[in-house]
């Protein structure tokens, strides 16, 4: 599981485009958005440099937690 502070996101559009945005990439990922921390942790076999362009396409800040 990684864990990512993701900017922008402000409502459940939001959530569904970060979410739909690293399924494109992993259908398989699974995606857990939490708005008021504005962290996003992915379940995936894709790598966090990949999540955070998928992320940052979608039009999102994204940096993976240390």
């Amino acid at each position: 599981m990684q864990v990512f502070t993701v900017q922008g996101m402000t409502c459940g559009h939001c959530v569904k485009a970060v979410t739909r945005a690293v399924q494109s990439q992993d259908s398989q990922a699974i995606v857990e958005v939490d708005l008021a921390s504005k962290q996003v942790r992915v379940d995936s076999s894709l790598q966090a440099p990949q999540i955070v362009q998928a992320i940052v396409d979608e039009g999102y800040k994204a940096e993976l937690v240390a």
